[in-house]
């Protein structure tokens, strides 16, 4: 896991990295596709007005895209 300001990398499987971005309203969970760091197109994005559902998701998400 990577921190980077208010990103924080959670989990990342092959081009794919999942992301959360913290602010004052919630947060937001991104998928970047790219090589390289927190650098990356986002292919998805959601937001969550609780951190632990935004946990939830991400850990759904990890095993859709092991799956793949």
């Amino acid at each position: 896991m990577s921190t980077t300001g208010d990103d924080r990398e959670l989990w990342r499987i092959g081009r794919f990295a999942c992301v959360m971005v913290s602010c004052c309203a919630g947060a937001e969970l991104q998928i970047r596709e790219g090589e390289g760091g927190d650098a990356g197109a986002i292919v998805r994005r959601e937001l969550y007005p609780m951190k632990s559902d935004l946990y939830e998701r991400a850990r759904d998400l990890q095993a859709t895209y092991r799956q793949q």
